[in-house]
Order: structure tokens, then C-alpha cells, then sequence
């Protein structure tokens, strides 16, 4: 017998038991001997039996697939955070015999996700992005499916592993501000996103702690593209701003370019710092001042808790990772 193509059959032939017998002693489930289930492991073991995952699948009503739900829009721009995320994901998943399926999905596009779901393709999904107004938790929530969200959401009940965004941007300007930083421009993308708001809280906590007021003038969000970005510079340099600080790597890239484009010399007329390192930053110069988040640990802690959410067990509802705060050349000598 070729062992590596030994099947359930074939093993349930050889022992004068039934199929259901074999798949109720692999899978550890169902009422059978514990001398019948001895005979079928010690069988197997000593003819290298590997279960099919399909077969496995249906004996514990499992498919051994999990679901990565990544935004759709932006893609291309945020792709470098998200294959890494993905990378650790997966890197986890193979390690306890899962497979990973893709899902794209819009800002609170559910469509996808809900074919996959009623499908039954999936064991657990893990939500790349969170929203304030977040339908595709809310989705899961009413299915009752075992998943985590990689960020962090006001959602009761959800299990989310995050980066500590609001300590790191917290420190960033607490740093800003404790070398003489007066007038600080704060540049910020997409409200609903839920990494925004707690950003924007890390600043205003560096600002309290430090007594000092913050210029609302000098604040700009929802820049959505370039040109959005450009008026918001013209305005932090037509009212003084002596740093420039963005909320993510996307608003410094095009900072940077705006500034270049302007003569305005970096950090000799204006500092600029982010509060997001992404490699499209990485090869600038002067280099930037920024925060470092290891995307890979998130998509790794992420996949082990939906894995042992999938097995019935409790884990941690709000896991928070570590953060490194890099001073560089754009905020000169500080």
C-alpha cells in the first residue's frame, strides 16, 4: 500500500471498521472504545496516515480557512502595512494547518464578506481596518463569527490587537513641544477611521500633560488627497508653524513633495515629523522623524487569537503592541 495515499477508507477497510468509526477517533469526537480508538491512531501513526484537510474539515466541522477582510480603496498607497499584517497572518495560520482567503472590501462594503460567511468558507475572519461606523463588525456580531479586528474600535465585545497609538503620539509631540516646538501644524487624513481619532487623542494628551494650548488653527483633518494636503501646507506656513506634524505616512510623502516644490528648506524653515513610518518614507531625504510600528507582530498576535477564539477559548479583549519613537533629521538637532 502506498501509505501517502492512504485514506480514511483505507484505513477503516484494513481495521473492519466503519468510516465514521475512523473519523470519530481522528477528530476525538463521537461515542466510540477507547480500544477502537487506540487501534485506528496506533494504525495510522504506524502508516503515516495524513488526514485530507476536507475530510478532517467535515469530521470537525471546520475548514481550516480564515478570512482577511483588507480595505479595497487606498490599496495601492497603504499596500506596504498591509502585506506585512498579511504576512504574519498567514505566517501563523500555516504554522496550525490553516489556509488564508482574501476579501476585499469597501468602506463598510459588507457584500463580499457575507457570501463568504453564508458560504461557510471560513473558520474566523480578521478585519484589517476599523471604522467608528463599522457594518462589517456589526456583520459578525448578528452571525456570531469568531473574529478579531487588527486596530481598535468602541464596538463592545470585539477582541482587537493594535499598535498603542495614542502613547506613541502622545510622546512624539510631548518630545515636539519639550524642544521648543511653538507653532505645530497638525495634518490628519480620515475621520472615521478609528487609528485617526486615537492619534489625534495622543496629541491632545501630550498637550495637556505640558499645560500648553493647542492652535486649532493649525489643525486640518479629513485631507483626503494632494490638493487638500497643499492648502492645508499653505496655511500651517502663511500662519507660522514651525513643525509640521502628519498623522500618517501618505500626508508626510506628500508634505515633503509640497514643501520641495516650495523651496521651503526642511528642517531649516519649517521641522516635519509623522506619526506613521511606512517604507515610502524610508529612502527621504532629510529622513523623517517618525513613529515605528511592527506590522508583521500584528497580523501574528491577531491570527493566534482568532485561532483560539475558533477553539471555544477566552482571550484578551484589547491586546496593545509596543512602538518606537525614531527622531531623525527632518526636526534637526533635538
Amino acid at each position: 500500500m502506498n501509505h501517502k495515499n492512504i485514506t480514511i477508507a483505507d484505513v477503516a477497510d484494513a481495521l473492519g471498521v466503519s468510516k465514521t468509526t475512523v473519523s470519530r477517533a481522528i477528530s476525538g469526537k463521537g461515542r466510540i472504545s477507547e480500544n477502537t480508538r487506540k487501534r485506528v491512531l496506533d494504525y495510522i501513526e504506524e502508516h503515516d496516515y495524513i488526514p485530507n484537510v476536507i475530510a478532517k474539515g467535515l469530521a470537525q466541522s471546520k475548514t481550516y480557512n480564515l478570512c482577511v477582510v483588507m480595505p479595497r480603496e487606498n490599496m495601492f498607497v497603504d499596500l506596504p502595512f498591509f502585506h506585512k499584517v498579511t504576512a504574519g497572518i498567514q505566517e501563523t495560520a500555516e504554522q496550525n494547518g490553516y489556509d488564508i482567503l482574501l476579501c476585499l472590501c469597501g468602506e463598510n462594503e459588507v457584500t463580499g464578506l457575507e457570501r463568504i460567511v453564508r458560504n461557510r468558507k471560513v473558520d474566523g475572519v480578521v478585519l484589517l481596518r476599523t471604522l467608528v461606523k463599522d457594518l462589517q463588525i456589526e456583520f459578525l456580531q448578528k452571525r456570531k463569527i469568531p473574529f478579531v479586528a487588527v486596530g481598535s474600535t468602541w464596538y463592545s465585545g470585539v477582541v482587537q490587537v493594535d499598535n498603542d497609538h495614542e502613547s506613541a503620539c502622545r510622546e512624539m509631540t510631548s518630545l515636539l513641544l519639550g524642544h521648543g516646538m511653538k507653532k505645530i501644524a497638525l495634518l490628519g487624513g480620515n475621520e472615521s477611521y478609528v487609528v485617526m481619532k486615537n492619534r489625534y487623542q495622543g496629541f491632545v494628551e501630550a498637550y495637556v500633560r505640558s499645560q500648553m494650548q493647542i492652535d486649532e488653527s493649525l489643525v486640518f483633518m479629513d485631507l483626503m488627497d494632494y490638493d487638500m494636503t497643499g492648502y492645508a501646507v499653505d496655511e500651517a506656513l502663511e500662519r507660522g508653524a514651525d513643525c509640521i506634524l502628519c498623522m500618517d505616512d501618505v500626508i508626510c510623502l506628500h508634505v515633503i513633495r509640497l514643501l520641495r516644490a516650495k523651496n521651503v528648506r526642511v528642517p531649516g524653515d519649517v521641522k516635519v515629523a509623522s506619526f506613521y513610518n511606512s517604507s515610502i518614507l524610508e529612502n527621504n531625504q532629510p529622513a523623517i522623524s517618525s513613529i515605528s510600528f511592527d506590522a508583521r507582530e500584528l497580523g501574528r498576535e491577531a491570527c493566534k487569537n482568532l485561532l483560539a477564539l475558533t477553539q471555544g477559548e477566552r482571550v484578551s479583549q484589547k491586546t496593545l503592541l509596543s512602538y518606537e519613537v525614531r527622531l531623525r533629521d527632518s526636526t534637526g538637532q533635538l
